[in-house]
């Protein structure tokens, strides 16, 4: 044992500290000196009992808000029974939801796990696999697009192709092949004896909030189908209603083979899926993926209450009524603020405003007004409300977010 380690397990550690961030946290992340205690709707409550307006949603996660009667009510019930088994056994929850997602989308399969970058991970595993079991090992690579983003894992940084999440962890991870967002030529160009499948997001989130045409995502249809390739979709961030759609790609009228999922799908509780067709599953056979916690019990009870709601009569109408009042409310902004606002874009309650000011002083000047707002690719700020958010409290935000843009000085 070394001197060090040996010192390590004898020397009394020091006193926690008592204000501030806590140095034993991982500074993995740049975070706001803030601490909620508490969550309601909308709204998240300091121990001081000051109150924010949320449109941040834990990034597009809390699609119903916070605390949501529904929510705590089908995980208390189920810690009462039942928290882990693994997935040596049958879980009847799981066996449960992924029914009813199949019976939703173009799915016949659905695995869990439990964030959006392992249900992409699993994504990438299934094409490749399905190219080998088809007679087509040589085919493994992957075509992804400028602005992507797929998670934090080497395998889905990689398929990003983001530079600043790349350094400094060595060669990146092999196969995937990078163009530009809403290209057709590029993407067909791209295309070789190797090529497996095209990943691409419906809508780029934490890229910029960039919306794919419709037609173009018809395209990548009609190249996979031309090709035998499979068409991957991630709706970790645009997926479970956020769009007013259920998933996004609907809007476009296609189907895609394999589509990661996650965030909105626990409302909060980590939980996400990889849904595909019977032909595309074909490959992941017993041995050749897992999960120990994925669809444990715990998430299924969550899962299927927020599926519940999204699939409630009349929710997903209430979702695009009330995409039409934030635009319109933004698009004010927008009028009012020429010199600070550049652009409004974004698709149902995933929206972003291009701004001419620099997005961190915007995100901090609306942490000044009471109102959380999230930062995005290219200068954008996103607002990410639950979809059950009220007409007042968009009013309300745009109203706060108008007076954080106007405490932000023009560059000169």
């Amino acid at each position: 044992m070394s001197a060090s380690l040996a010192a390590s397990e004898t020397t009394p550690k020091a006193a926690a500290h008592t204000t501030g961030p806590s140095p034993a946290v991982m500074a993995t992340y740049a975070r706001q000196d803030l601490v909620f205690e508490r969550g309601e709707g909308a709204w998240l409550v300091t121990p001081e009992g000051e109150r924010y307006l949320d449109f941040a949603s834990g990034i597009a996660v809390n699609v119903l808000g916070h605390a949501h009667p529904s929510l705590i009510a089908a995980l208390t019930e189920q810690a009462h029974k039942l928290w882990h088994t693994s997935n040596l056994y049958r879980v009847a929850g799981q066996e449960r939801l992924a029914e009813r997602l199949v019976a939703a989308t173009f799915a016949d399969r659905v695995f869990f796990c439990n964030s959006g970058a392992e249900a992409c991970e699993a994504a990438i595993k299934a094409a490749r696999r399905y190219q080998y079991v088809s007679g087509h090992p040589e085919r493994w690579r992957i075509i992804t697009f400028e602005g992507a983003f797929h998670g934090r894992t080497l395998a889905t940084i990689a398929a990003g192709g983001n530079s600043r999440y790349l350094e400094g962890f060595g060669p990146p991870v092999e196969g995937f092949d990078q163009v530009p967002f809403g290209d057709i030529a590029a993407t067909e160009a791209a295309i070789g004896p190797e090529t497996a499948a095209i990943f691409i997001e419906p809508v780029q989130g934490e890229g910029g909030v960039n919306v794919a045409p419709k037609e173009f995502l018809r395209d990548l249809r009609a190249l996979c189908d031309k090709h035998g390739l499979l068409l991957m979709l991630d709706e970790v961030q645009c997926g479970m209603g956020r769009t007013g759609k259920l998933f996004a790609h609907e809007w476009a009228g296609i189907t895609p083979d394999l589509m990661a999922v996650a965030k909105g799908i626990g409302g909060g509780f980590p939980l996400g899926a990889l849904l595909a067709t019977e032909e595309a599953a074909k490959g992941l056979v017993a041995g050749t993926h897992g999960s120990t916690f994925g669809g444990n019990p715990l998430a299924m009870a969550v899962g299927n209450a927020v599926l519940d709601a999204v699939l409630e009569p009349g929710f997903l109408d209430q979702v695009r009524q009330r995409t039409l009042r934030l635009k319109q409310a933004l698009a004010a902004v927008k009028d009012q603020l020429p010199d600070h606002v550049e652009e409004v874009r974004g698709e149902g309650l995933l929206t972003g405003l291009k701004l001419k000011v620099p997005v961190p002083e915007v995100v901090k000047a609306a942490i000044g007004e009471k109102l959380l707002v999230a930062g995005a690719s290219g200068n954008v700020v996103r607002m990410l409300p639950p979809l059950n958010i009220t007409d007042e409290e968009i009013v309300d935000a745009t109203e706060r977010l108008a007076r954080a843009l106007e405490r932000v000085p023009v560059p000169t």
